[in-house]
């Protein structure tokens, strides 16, 4: 296939997707990777859909490539080359041409292990050779339901030192009950997959959010770290207090509400999004990143989350290059917001103007650090033959 015709299919030119919105999945997985050269590939990145059932997408899998390495995981939502979606099973075919990987599977996931799965990021990337010229990274897809991935991730930072480390936690629609990831033919629940990538392609990450720091701060003064729970916030009620806030009563408490009004974290210079799922009984607040008592919180205020979109996908090579296309792990609540303000038009036509594939998330892992309310991507550039496969 030459360069015409891969920009002609809508393609980019260094991987092979594909889609369906079958509701079987069998069907699905049959629409979704018919067009690949399973030959040539290294992987697939599999994204699925919440009315597909994991263990049967996994086994159809196995059953249609018995010979292929496949990873992913259950999602909140799709980014497709139509933009956002929620039906779809996505596969993106990722040649050895451009790259090469190993992986590992850490479960039991709860709870974390911290020398433990450094251990064993560390001996993966030992066992894994270099090859001349080629850069390393690795993505990470964890059980979103885990409430392990901020040690998961500081763990796995830890073990594989100067490796930059990106993905997603996996969800299930906005029914927070289950969510699995993919790896040798089984779907998994409380588990982390590691994927380490090596590749000729450059690259280059991207993180970003649209909210400022308000003069409006709280404490957290009663929690319970390991669930993720807040208690009490001021020394009230912590659901009471932030519905105080933001100006509505708990009743009105829903993932809009939360996907308006975030809360921050200060780490230095930089600002980071604390997420909260749900109002949890007796007036607590489940959130989707690490607590703990004494945290002070700051309510976010929001800014136009379609120009912080399209500006933060604006990125170039060193020698001037558009990313061939970007691998992309976009929280649910960010997609809330843009439906419940009916962006989602405008913002998938920004997405598939800078080819973007990716799924919606529990939660985000950019550099060592696990995040909400935020677009965490990689962006890979062309590579230097323009022939795909």
């Amino acid at each position: 296939m030459n360069i015409m015709q891969t920009q002609a299919a809508g393609q980019p030119l260094s991987v092979q997707v594909g889609v369906s919105h079958a509701r079987s999945a069998e069907k699905a997985v049959d629409e979704a990777t018919a067009g690949f050269k399973l030959h040539a590939v290294c992987f697939l990145l599999v994204f699925v859909p919440a009315h597909l059932e994991c263990d049967l997408v996994a086994r159809e899998l196995a059953r249609n490539m018995p010979s292929a390495t496949v990873f992913g995981c259950s999602t909140a939502g799709q980014i497709t080359p139509q933009g956002y979606e929620n039906d779809a099973l996505m596969a993106i075919a990722f040649p050895r041409r451009h790259f090469r990987c190993a992986s590992t599977l850490l479960k039991p996931l709860r709870p974390v292990a911290i020398e433990g799965t450094a251990a064993k990021a560390r001996m993966l990337a030992s066992r894994f050779p270099r090859s001349a010229n080629w850069k390393r990274m690795a993505l990470v897809f964890a059980d979103g339901l885990s409430k392990q991935e901020d040690l998961l991730v500081a763990a796995l930072n830890a073990g594989l030192g100067d490796v930059p480390v990106f993905g997603g936690s996996a969800g299930h629609g906005l029914a927070f009950d289950e969510t699995f990831v993919l790896h040798g033919g089984r779907a998994h629940s409380d588990a982390a997959l590691l994927v380490l990538l090596e590749t000729d392609l450059d690259f280059r990450a991207l993180g970003f959010d649209h909210f400022l720091p308000s003069d409006k701060r709280m404490v957290v003064t009663k929690a319970i770290p390991e669930e993720r729970l807040v208690q009490e916030i001021n020394g009230a009620p912590a659901a009471r207090e932030y519905a105080r806030y933001v100006g509505c009563s708990v009743d009105e408490l829903c993932p809009r509400v939360f996907a308006d009004n975030p809360v921050l974290v200060r780490n230095g210079k930089s600002w980071h999004v604390r997420a909260i799922q749900q109002v949890a009984q007796k007036d607590g607040l489940w959130f989707l990143s690490a607590i703990d008592d004494g945290l002070v919180l700051t309510l976010g205020q929001g800014t136009k989350i379609l120009k912080t979109l399209e500006s933060g996908l604006e990125c170039r090579s060193a020698s001037g290059e558009e990313p061939d296309f970007i691998l992309g792990f976009d929280c649910y609540l960010r997609r809330v917001e843009i439906e419940q303000n009916d962006l989602v038009e405008d913002a998938s036509d920004i997405l598939r103007r800078h080819h973007v594939f990716g799924f919606n998330t529990y939660g985000e892992q950019h550099l060592g650090v696990h995040v909400n309310q935020t677009f965490v991507g990689v962006a890979f550039f062309p590579p230097r033959e323009k022939v795909l496969f």
